[in-house]
């Protein structure tokens, strides 16, 4: 399976507002980006990037070359409401030969 081929399963279109950081005049946000992704809206039990178990209420699939937009804290407009990411991380092509996305979870 081609990297083309997971695209087909892309049904939703989400913004993203990249989180970068607190600065002296408050938190600070790249310009947003359109996202073609797949949305699973199963509550699931996750670790942050601190270790504490918290409740992701949507998994986002896209292609991995958006990895990088999807920090902790950033700001996703879903069709039904605005989630921030909890954490996000690529999956790489595996014996399976399916192919790399990435995983982000949402509140």
């Amino acid at each position: 399976m081609s990297a083309a081929e997971l695209e087909d399963f892309y049904d939703e279109t989400v913004t993203v507002r990249t989180f970068l950081g607190s600065g002296a005049w408050g938190d600070e946000w790249a310009d947003h980006e359109n996202v073609r992704c797949f949305l699973d809206e199963t509550r699931t039990l996750v670790r942050d990037g601190q270790g504490a178990e918290v409740i992701s209420e949507t998994t986002l699939t896209g292609p991995p070359e958006y990895a990088t937009i999807f920090t902790p804290g950033s700001e996703v407009i879903l069709p039904t409401r605005t989630a921030n990411v909890i954490k996000a991380g690529v999956a790489n092509k595996g014996f399976l030969d399916f192919p790399a996305h990435v995983e982000v979870a949402l509140t």
